[in-house]
């Protein structure tokens, strides 16, 4: 069947299955199961009322069950079993990741990533959000730097490990230490450092985002705010962090974890990168390893980085809700 074909097959029959289900779901619930007629039409109608809202909720809470409450769970239960998946081992596969010093160093990798990456890509973001508003041309200086955003993350990569080659007529890095008359070495090889290497082509990614939500959160700050201040003799970096900073920081959190839970999850870049080698292993990419060769392992990594990902994604939408209220 021609992709075209199935796809507006599956327009019709998904719309028209909704509105089916709609339509249908209510003339059974008004007229079968709860009839407006006869002695109990009053309580009927109430008690049709009550139902109707889980009439429309069913549809996306079926489907937030089936594609990740059932995933959750059923990850979890394949993560207590070995490699062959017919050999229940409990929490054996838990044990033996603490056991492991690559997974130690993951997890130190992970921390690493989720202190810098946040902090970098939102101070940057909120440091030009605030240079670029008094630039005649900050509406270019910002389509600039919020174009990585457009750039997957294997591209953004591809790209780095040029800027990154031992080549001196490649790397920039090594034609500047070549013109000094230094030795060309690889930043990818160099421990501990390599990993900070991998982590700025996230920021630079990321510093669009954060720029462009801090960005529209600064220009919603009432000016009374501002002018109050200025006439009471602040300085521009007074106004910044003690006007604007702290009206905006409900913002801020939510980039910051917005970008922490997107941090815990990457691993595009360094499968790209370093394919994990030279100490630079990140959980997702130390799940990788064992995607293909033991399930066991891979889904217990899998439902670590859940738990780690959880507490920040629950801060987050309360973070959401105070913004909204």
């Amino acid at each position: 069947m021609s992709p075209v074909v199935q796809g507006m097959l599956t327009i019709i029959i998904g719309v028209g299955g909704c509105v089916g289900y709609f339509y249908f779901s209510n003339i059974i619930l008004d007229k079968v199961i709860f009839p407006a007629k006869g002695p109990q039409a009053g309580r009927n109608i109430n008690r049709a009322n009550q139902v109707r809202p889980w009439l429309f909720l069913f549809p996306a809470m079926f489907a937030l069950g089936l594609y990740l409450a059932y995933p959750v769970v059923g990850s979890f239960w394949r993560s207590l079993f070995d490699r062959s998946g017919a050999n229940f081992i409990g929490l054996g596969n838990y044990f033996d990741l603490f056991n492991e010093s690559t997974f130690r160093t993951a997890v130190f990798n992970n921390l690493l990533w989720v202190l810098f990456v946040p902090a970098a890509a939102t101070f940057f973001g909120l440091l030009i959000a605030q240079l670029t508003d008094r630039l005649s041309w900050g509406n270019i200086a910002k389509s600039l730097i919020f174009m990585p955003m457009a750039i997957s993350f294997v591209g953004a990569s591809l790209i780095w490990r040029f800027v990154y080659s031992a080549n001196p007529d490649i790397g920039i890095i090594n034609a500047i230490r070549d013109s000094m008359g230094l030795v060309a070495l690889d930043p990818l090889q160099i421990r501990f450092w390599n990993n900070f290497f991998l982590m700025f082509i996230l920021v630079w990614i990321q510093t669009g985002f954060a720029m462009v939500i801090l960005s529209a959160a600064l220009r919603g700050i009432p000016e009374e705010t501002i002018e109050a201040a200025i006439i009471d003799g602040a300085n521009p970096f007074q106004v910044f962090f003690k006007i604007k900073v702290p009206q905006i920081m409900g913002t801020i959190i939510v980039v910051w974890t917005t970008i922490t839970i997107l941090t815990l999850k990457v691993f595009d870049i360094v499968y790209t990168m370093t394919g994990g080698n030279f100490g630079t292993h990140i959980l997702p990419s130390y799940m990788m390893t064992y995607m293909f060769r033991d399930d066991g392992r891979a889904t217990a990594v899998a439902f670590v980085i859940m738990i780690l990902v959880l507490p920040v994604m629950i801060s987050n939408i309360r973070q959401a809700r105070k913004e909204m209220r």
